[in-house]
């Protein structure tokens, strides 16, 4: 196979594809690059249908390989083990754009595997990888509607920069990814900063220009390097089965989808699906899959119909109503801070738990190391759908929805300096039909304020849907399930009475127009309006107060040359103190030291031995100091854990003492003033006379009484 190379150039940084270099038995691998980052993609199919099981057979894993920055893996393996969280995040990415472009009729198992192999600290890989998904699937023989190209676009100093770098992302209004073909927006995602809707709607419109170029240099790669698309067996029912099936329950089902509650409706349906099995296995064996599909499709349709001939939704709204709300704070007595928010029948409860710096979370990737102070946590038990399972480690469903969660309400989180501490908060789901991840964010910022952390206003979420038959389409406010299992668009918008801060949408169709998009976050706009002010009747505004059972945070600062003074060999001082006050202690480079205690009397101790620790004297300063050693010429006296200074035997006393040891011994507390400091070696000289009064006459001179009977004894 002939090398093949196609590339552009997106503002003035060159985009190249390249295939028939690389894993040449796979059916499509290109290799992306930009500047000096390169992204492997991969795509392989099988040959034989998988049976259809309603949900196409589609796995997409993105990787980073540590050797792409230059680095050694941490752990005891040094090798790549388990992905991180934003391995995971990043593979979603890919997966959504992609899912939708594969036929409806097409059930073989394909993997799309994205590998980082290369990274300049620069260009992300990310992006690089949506576009190595396409381009690998479009060359090969594995059948996809058409390719689409992604893009990513800040907005920085007022102005839109396409696929800035790693550094101008930092200082982003908005950062937002956009795939799609030129024409139509496949999917988006994003975080902002309480940024307007018309900031994103430019956004997208900027997004298609880079977008149409992407999407004509995969063309270009296909003409010159793609492969025939292969035969394949159409996933499709036996014929028959669909019209035998309609004519058998399509009146039922009508009957079924007016059922407002989850629960009755799905009993309904459950006992409506297990009559039709029963009524038409024998006729068509080994169809339980297309059978139960069939029934699903006549909901589908008959639920799509209402909507957009009659226009009401299954529980009753219009295309815009929200479900009812409600919520409560503080229900849980002994935690840091705690909200249940219920809509619908959809419920979520957040749980707040303040740490201190020593609990922020650890990040590696291929830029190094960071700390996160700012954790969410979602989790989607299965009794909240009335299911059981086995309990695992969270899933890729469970890290997307919870990392979401947490860019909604990172642009409000207070920053160290105002509130320094670790915030996790737990969602956990109980109830869910529809948008949880929407719930999550209205409950953790109602959680957040009854925990007291300052956040500079409320957030809440809204999911908006889509019902589109040609030109005919509905935007619905507030999804159920259903309308998102049915609809055409899953569309999750947070923010708050401000602006924008994080946005998702996933679509189930090839691609939408952005003149749709603009009416959905108009409407967007206009749900979220309502849902704020339904929560701020529970809770407008933070607390005033702290849990009694938050730790309480002290900051003081001190000189970074004294931080090993603080620490001590191997850690001794610092452990010491922490015993000896139960408080825990964090130490920053720059000498910021954050003490924390549920004891306000242990942390005064704590800092007031640090401050004894670092305080560096000064001339005419009084210390009560302990005196360490004693020589013929003086007694050396600590004024600080660790600074020490002579006081000569002349400054002892005003009378004249021979020894020392008649005035001072090792362990006594002596009160000294601080006479002078040497600038060079900063050797301290200490005096106790000029603290003590002196006695006789002679302006205060001392004298001693003399005998004056002429006998004066030896004077040697």
């Amino acid at each position: 196979m002939p090398i093949t190379r196609v590339e552009t150039e997106i503002t003035g940084r060159k985009l190249s594809i390249e295939t028939g270099k690389i894993a040449k038995q796979a059916d499509g691998a290109v290799w992306v690059q930009m500047g000096g980052t390169i992204v492997m993609v991969t795509a392989v199919s099988s040959r034989e249908s998988k049976p259809y099981g309603g949900f196409f057979p589609l796995t997409v894993d993105y990787r980073e390989r540590a050797y792409a920055a230059g680095r050694i893996p941490g752990g005891f393996f040094k090798r790549e083990g388990r992905p991180y969280e934003h391995e995971v995040l990043n593979s979603r990415i890919i997966d959504r754009p992609l899912r939708p472009m594969f036929p409806d009729d097409y059930n073989c198992e394909t993997q799309v595997l994205a590998s980082v192999i290369s990274y300049d600290n620069v260009n992300e890989p990310a992006i690089l990888g949506v576009i190595g998904a396409s381009a690998a699937v479009a060359i090969s023989d594995i059948p996809i509607r058409e390719p689409f190209g992604a893009i990513r676009i800040g907005y920085i100093n007022d102005e839109y920069v396409i696929n800035p770098t790693v550094t101008e992302k930092e200082n982003a209004e908005l950062d937002i990814i956009i795939a799609g073909t030129g024409e139509d927006i496949v999917m988006v995602e994003g975080e902002a900063s309480e940024i307007s809707e018309e900031i994103i709607l430019g956004a997208l419109k900027v997004a298609m220009s880079p977008l149409k170029k992407i999407f004509e240099l995969q063309k270009e790669l296909i003409e010159k390097a793609g492969k025939p698309k292969r035969e394949y067996e159409p996933v499709s029912p036996p014929e028959g089965l669909q019209e035998a099936i309609t004519e058998f329950a399509a009146e039922r089902i009508n009957g079924i989808i007016g059922i407002p509650e989850k629960i009755e409706r799905g009993t309904a349906n459950r006992a409506l699906m297990k009559e039709t099995i029963e009524k038409f296995e024998e006729q068509y064996p080994d169809s339980e899959s297309f059978i139960a599909n069939a029934v699903y499709e006549l909901e589908k349709k008959a639920m799509r119909r209402m909507i957009l001939s009659d226009g009401k939704r299954i529980d009753g709204r219009g295309g815009t109503d929200i479900r009812k709300i409600t919520s409560e704070v503080g229900i849980l007595p002994m935690v840091h801070g705690s909200a249940l928010f219920t809509r619908g029948e959809t419920q979520a409860l957040a749980v707040l738990t303040l740490g201190t710096k020593l609990d922020e979370q650890k990040i590696e990737d291929l830029e190094g190391e960071s700390f996160r102070s700012f954790i969410l946590h979602y989790n989607f038990p299965s009794f909240s759908v009335g299911e059981t399972s086995r309990r695992f480690g969270p899933g890729r469903r469970e890290i997307g929805h919870g990392h979401l969660a947490e860019r909604a309400l990172t642009p409000v989180i207070p920053v160290d300096e105002a509130f320094p501490y670790t915030i996790r908060i737990v969602s956990d789901i109980l109830e869910s039909n529809g948008s949880s991840s929407m719930a999550s964010v209205c409950a953790s910022s109602l959680a957040l304020m009854d925990a007291g952390a300052p956040i500079k206003t409320p957030v809440a979420g809204i999911a908006m849907g889509l019902v589109k038959e040609g030109d005919e389409y509905v935007i619905l406010s507030d999804i159920m399930g259903t309308e998102d299992h049915y609809g055409d668009m899953d569309f999750k918008v947070a923010g708050t009475k401000d602006g924008i801060t994080a946005f998702q949408m996933d679509i189930k169709v090839p691609g939408i127009p952005s003149e749709l998009m603009e009416k959905a976050l108009h409407q967007a706009k206009d749900g979220r309006a309502h849902i704020l002010s339904k929560m701020a009747e529970t809770l407008d505004k933070p607390n005033a107060e702290l849990s009694p059972y938050a730790p309480r945070i002290v900051i003081i600062k001190i000189k970074p040359g004294k931080i090993g003074d603080v620490i001590g060999g191997g850690g001794k001082t610092i452990r010491a103190i922490q015993e000896e006050t139960s408080t825990t202690i964090a130490i920053e480079d720059d000498g910021t030291v954050f003490i924390s205690s549920v004891d306000a009397e242990g942390m005064e101790k704590a800092v007031s031995i640090i401050e004894s620790i670092t305080h560096e004297p000064k001339v005419n300063e009084i210390f009560d100091g302990t005196v360490t050693r004693v020589t013929n010429f003086g007694a050396f006296v600590r004024l600080t854990p660790a600074i020490e200074g002579l006081l000569h035997i002349s400054e002892i006393e005003h009378r004249r003492i021979d020894r020392v040891e008649d005035v001072l011994n090792v362990g006594d507390t002596v009160k000294v003033k601080v006479l002078d400091i040497d600038i060079d070696s900063g050797k301290i000289r200490l005096s106790r006379k000029v603290l003590l009064e002196r006695t006789g006459s002679s302006g205060g001179r001392r004298h001693e009484t003399r005998r004056d009977d002429g006998n004066r004894g030896n004077r040697r």
